[in-house]
């Protein structure tokens, strides 16, 4: 059986984005549909729409992490401080591996909004050295915080 960071791993490797992929290998566990689970993440890859903000595999992990504790209907705050919690851990744990959170900085100021941005980021494998790492780190770090 694949390992949670290997099978986001491969989704990304197939031309879905960080976001998707993370989200997309958690989703089933929690009895969430993988199909809606891609459309949901679609637009936070690269940063949230290649803006590079928070990397969209944190973010992808921060929706799982929802999935698994976020507060519902009928539920009190108590789901939410959960979730938030577990939140900061993930980016306390992807910030100590990385270096930070944030897209751009993780890519080393490449533009990705840019043509130039995109062809740097293709010309120096950032999608496999930077990216590929970043998905499989989320990953692990979920399966650590889904079993605690």
């Amino acid at each position: 059986m694949k390992t949670t960071d290997e099978t986001a791993s491969e989704k990304f490797l197939s031309g879905y984005n960080c976001a998707q992929s993370v989200l997309w290998a958690c989703a089933p566990r929690y009895g969430f549909d993988s199909d809606t689970a891609l459309k949901i993440a679609c637009g936070l890859g690269a940063g949230m729409g290649r803006r590079q903000e928070v990397c969209g595999a944190v973010t992808g992990g921060i929706l799982a992490l929802g999935l698994k504790f976020g507060r519902g209907e009928a539920q009190d705050r108590t789901a939410t401080e959960k979730t938030y919690a577990q939140t900061q851990e993930l980016m306390r744990r992807f910030e100590a591996a990385h270096g930070s959170c944030n897209c751009r900085r993780l890519l080393g100021g490449c533009d990705l909004t840019t043509e130039a941005g995109r062809a740097a980021f293709k010309d120096q494998d950032l999608f496999n050295t930077i990216c590929v790492p970043c998905v499989r780190t989320v990953c692990g770090i979920l399966e650590d915080l889904l079993k605690e």
